[in-house]
This record gives structure tokens, sequence and C-alpha cells, in this order.
């Protein structure tokens, strides 16, 4: 075998290195508001599945923080829902209804901020933390991607599923991105702080099977409040919101996001909002003190306003009965 020197030693160390970050965090940039939805590309191999049309629904409160799970759109009963395809279990795969359980994302998801305007994406200081639930599975983190695979939508469905990010409520911002084969450009399919300016609806055609890249800021207790529309077969349409609960972080408590009272949003609201109290602006900064105290500096004008007429028309009325 070769060995090599000089440049060629240093073009061999810059290809792997390149490769080795490319396999960490990459740079993405947000669609711009009017761009048309992403669309999520077909399976590979390593993502064929299949739903037994017969599969359990479970009901039991639990935790996933290991192994694959999916978000899927499914009929039950005669209504369209959202739930967790549990995947994690050595006795067979089952659903569940999303307000019993919690994805938690280990610390063992944690990646490091390079010090690199690249990832200024991120909105995070170089060197800083951040949670990923990696596209590619990792042993020691879980693996959450979603599917359109169920037998139900599988025969009621005309051809895809709009799955859109209506709200992210929690201590970060989140941003969900793929990356074809670990080293194409990034797409960027949901970022929470693009909520309030950008619709953030993602295209998945009927019998797909996706995992992408999830990037939580902070760690701390999210909810993700997700919509499920389609076109049935006979032409009417169906749509549904769920909500995601996630326990990011060793010291977040599952229990606390497991508890947490959801507010379902309104599917035909004009414009979804970053979190049910906290709407956020460009840079993930809370905005909602700020509207508050500008609602309060108006209503004192108007106050202010109206004083000073009442003041000008009674010295108005005073100077008339002096005249008279």
């Amino acid at each position: 075998m070769p060995v090599l020197k000089g440049p060629a030693l240093n073009r061999c160390r810059a290809v792997v290195l390149a490769a080795a970050l490319s396999l960490l965090l990459v740079p993405a940039a947000a669609a711009a508001p009017g761009d048309p939805a992403p669309t999520v590309p077909p399976d590979d191999g390593s993502l064929q599945q299949t739903i037994d049309p017969d599969q359990e629904v479970a009901t039991d409160d639990v935790v996933l923080e290991a192994g694959h799970v999916d978000l899927g759109p499914r009929e039950v009963d005669g209504s369209w829902t959202l739930m967790v395809h549990d995947d994690t279990r050595l006795a067979g795969s089952v659903w569940r209804p999303l307000e019993h359980a919690v994805i938690r994302v280990r610390d063992a998801a944690t990646q490091q901020v390079p010090d690199d305007p690249a990832y200024a994406f991120l909105g995070v200081p170089p060197g800083a933390g951040v949670h990923v639930v990696p596209q590619t599975q990792d042993p020691d983190v879980v693996w959450l991607g979603w599917n359109t695979q169920d037998p139900s939508v599988l025969d009621s469905v005309d051809r895809g599923v709009t799955l859109t990010l209506r709200g992210v409520d929690g201590p970060g911002h989140l941003v969900v991105y793929l990356q074809d084969g670990g080293f194409g450009a990034p797409d960027v399919l949901w970022d929470s702080r693009a909520l309030a300016s950008a619709d953030q609806d993602l295209w998945v055609d009927v019998n797909t099977h996706t995992h992408a890249n999830w990037v939580f800021s902070v760690p701390g207790t999210y909810r993700v409040s997700i919509a499920a529309s389609a076109t049935l077969v006979d032409g009417t349409e169906q749509t549904t919101t769920g909500t995601l609960r996630l326990a990011v972080g060793d010291g977040t408590d599952p229990e606390e996001a497991l508890r947490a009272a959801v507010s379902a949003p309104d599917p035909d609201a004009p414009e979804p909002t970053a979190g049910a109290a906290d709407p956020v602006d460009g840079d993930g900064t809370a905005i909602w003190p700020w509207v508050v105290g500008g609602g309060a500096v108006v209503l004192v004008a108007v106050l202010l306003a109206t004083v000073a007429r009442r003041r000008r028309t009674r010295s108005r009325s005073l100077l008339d009965e002096v005249a008279s």
C-alpha cells in the first residue's frame, strides 16, 4: 500500500474531515415564504416496511427513548387521526395515541455547534450543545420519523398527505431537515422560528417512510403540534391535528411532558403560531411582551388624547360664557 505524503496526505485529511463534519450538523437555509412545499423523497431500501392492518393499539403511558418510532396518520373508527407507530418492542409493533407517548431525547444525542458561520442557521452560539435526533439511526438515540403506510391510508387517500407544523411550545426552537445520503444539500422542512411568517407544509406521498434530522436548541419539554390533511379517493377532505410530546435532555422529566395539557390549534386558522403563549420573531425571541407593551402605550395615548380634547372643549365653553 503506498504511503501518502505532502500534498496528497493533506488532501486526504481534508476529505476525511469534510466527511466527518457532514455526518454532524449541516448548514441549511429556510425556504422563503411562497416557495413550494418540500416533498419527501421516495423510500430507499433501508426504510421499507409493511404495517399490519390488524396491528394493536396500545393505550398505556410509555416513554420511548431508543429504537424506531414514526408519526403517522390513520383512520380509527371512522375518524382521521395522528398516532405514534412504536416499533421499539421485541414482541411487535403497536400504534399509540399521542397523548399516551413521550419521545425522550437523551443526552447521548448531544452534538456541539461548530465555530463556523455556516452553522448560524441553528441560532445557537458556537460550542454550545444541541440535541439531535439523527436522520440515520443511532442505537443510543430514539429514531423519530413519519410514515403514510397504514392500510387505512393506502386504501382511502388519493395521492398523499400534507403534514403541517402548526406550533412548537418549548424552551427553545426546533429545526427539522433532510440531507440526501448524508452529503447532499440540506433541505429544511420545518423551522419553528418561521412559523409566524410562512406556512410549514410538507407533502408526503402515500406509502412513504422517512426519517429526518430533528435539532432542539436547548433541553426541556417540547409540545409539537402537527396537522395531517389529505384528499380521499371519494373526493372528501380529511384534516386532523395532533401534538407530539418530547422530553429533551436527561434532566427533563418525561412525566412533565406526559401530564402537560395541550390545546389543539384550529386547523382552519389562517396563520399558525410558534407556541400557545409565546409567539417568537425570526431569531427565536419571544415577542408577546412587546405586543402587550405596545398595546398599553396605544391605550395610554388614546386616554391622554381624550382628556386633552375634553379640556379644550371645556375651555371653549368657558370662553363662550365670558364673552356672552
